[in-house]
């Protein structure tokens, strides 16, 4: 069954269901007013067939309704105001031939213009109907338009997040391939294929992760490693890498690499930098029902005002905050600091999170 045919049903339900109860509540609230006068029990049974007609009556009125709604406003008060007189109109006719000719007893009056008595009550009941049934129409209108709006804004969101994370690809792809082509220049055939493996199995690790979930942070690690590899080759013992991961955090959850970007941006601006290399500094640990991540490099380090690089063009810092945003809203921390004695140390903070079992 699809979800259309799902919807309908549901409201089919909806509208029977409260079609149903409101007049089952006149036909009470009837009965209950009948106490205030000396009624004979037969007075019941006219409660129900006024009830039961009234029922029958205004199931039309839906189907007219459901045509009006597609007509200007216009059309449709005039629509409305005309279905609402003439169902109240018969109504009226029936309540009043139910209580001639069974509870008078076959009661004629000398007027044809009697058997229209107590329309105007009736005209009430059947606009209160009506007012019901277009209130909860366009209360249901409402929320779909909300739903679809909540929909289209989501959609949206995710598409942010995906293009903030795959935009980091090609500047790590441009590194990696020259750094390829440089080593097959140099016949180091056996070190490019190497280096072509890894990347392989990274990107692959990258591609199959869906940039809206979070995966947990010892999967990340591991991508990590992968992709450190890679750069080794590229600057052999002048890049030490130092892991001080809190075992209990290998199950948080995080954005996937969401680490990447800012290791990679130490290596360029610090590691290159070093004439004999330097080291990157990965922690993570926890605090209360947070996670912390650090990554700091001993580098020359740089420019920093106000908790934010002063360099020009980068994007992989600032996609980051953008990305820590989009999932977080304002429930994280995301600072770049002067590290001691030297370079930059990066610090996110996120909520501690594991995967459901």
């Amino acid at each position: 069954m699809s979800r259309f045919q799902r919807v309908i049903e549901s409201n089919e339900r909806l509208f029977w269901t409260l079609h149903s109860a409101g007049w089952a509540g006149f036909a009470l609230i009837y009965y209950i007013g009948s106490f205030l006068h000396d009624v004979r029990p037969i007075w019941v049974f006219i409660i129900m067939l006024n009830a039961y007609a009234g029922w029958l009556l205004t199931i039309p009125l839906r189907y007219v309704y459901r045509w009006a709604r597609k007509r200007s406003v216009l059309n449709m008060i005039l629509i409305v105001v005309a279905s609402c007189y003439v169902v109240a109109l018969v109504w009226a006719v029936v309540k009043n031939i139910n209580y001639w000719e069974i509870y008078k007893h076959g009661y004629r009056p000398d007027e044809w213009y009697m058997y229209f008595t107590n329309t105007i009550n009736s005209l009430i009941m059947v606009g209160c109907w009506s007012g019901v049934y277009f209130g909860i129409k366009n209360f249901q209108m409402l929320q779909k338009e909300k739903q679809n709006a909540l929909k289209a804004s989501t959609m949206a969101h995710q598409a942010h997040i995906k293009m903030l994370r795959y935009q980091l690809n090609p500047h790590f792809l441009f590194n990696t391939l020259n750094a390829i082509s440089t080593l097959i220049l140099l016949k180091e055939n056996d070190t490019a294929e190497a280096m072509v493996s890894k990347l392989s199995n990274f990107l692959r690790y990258s591609l199959d992760n869906d940039p809206i979930k979070r995966v947990p942070l010892g999967q990340e690690i591991k991508a990590l490693r992968l992709y450190l590899e890679i750069e080794k080759v590229r600057f052999d013992d002048r890049l030490e890498v130092v892991w001080d991961i809190d075992s209990k955090c290998e199950s948080a959850l995080v954005p996937s690499m969401i680490l990447q970007p800012i290791i990679e941006n130490a290596i360029k601006h610090a590691i290159s930098k070093m004439e004999n290399g330097g080291q990157i500094a990965i922690t993570a640990r926890t605090f209360g029902n947070d996670l912390l991540m650090d990554v700091a490099d001993n580098g020359p380090g740089a420019d920093i005002k106000e908790g934010q690089l002063s360099r020009k063009n980068g994007v992989g810092l600032v996609n980051i905050k953008e990305r820590l945003q989009s999932l977080y809203q304002r429930n994280f921390a995301f600072s770049i600091e002067h590290n001691q004695p030297s370079g930059v140390r990066v610090r996110i903070r996120i909520p501690y999170e594991v995967k459901d079992v």
